[in-house]
């Protein structure tokens, strides 16, 4: 299992942590956005928009870069791998747990017959 920085561990999942900055995260899939672009979806103020922006960028989620007055932001989904790897361990556990559980359910079954299905396969009418 990955091993991240747990300060930057706090940060990453502190940004994910609200719907406006996931779904400027999600915008960002699609290519650069602009503060304004990333901020029109919103009924926020462009200086709210700033500090969601803020936000992601010192968690390492997006790039911004500045081109004469304009700010353009870029995803940068290395930190959303490597939370990925963290949360990987936790997605093994939870599926061996639930395997188990199946297999625990499944012995309690009866044998299924090819008729077991449907209660009126088999009778005459």
């Amino acid at each position: 299992m990955v091993e991240l920085n747990t300060s930057q561990l706090d940060t990453v999942f502190h940004a994910l942590g609200d719907a406006t900055r996931r779904q400027m995260l999600r915008d960002l899939t699609h290519g650069e956005r602009t503060v304004s672009q990333l901020a029109e979806p919103f009924d926020i103020s462009l200086a709210a928009a700033s500090k969601h922006i803020k936000a992601l960028e010192n968690a390492g989620l997006i790039r911004r870069e500045v081109r004469g007055r304009t700010h353009y932001c870029r995803l940068d989904p290395g930190p959303l791998a490597s939370a990925d790897e963290w949360l990987g361990f936790y997605r093994q556990f939870w599926t061996g747990r639930l395997d188990a559980l199946e297999h625990i359910l499944r012995q309690g079954e009866p044998e299924k017959t090819p008729n077991s299905g449907d209660p009126n396969k088999g009778e005459d009418k």
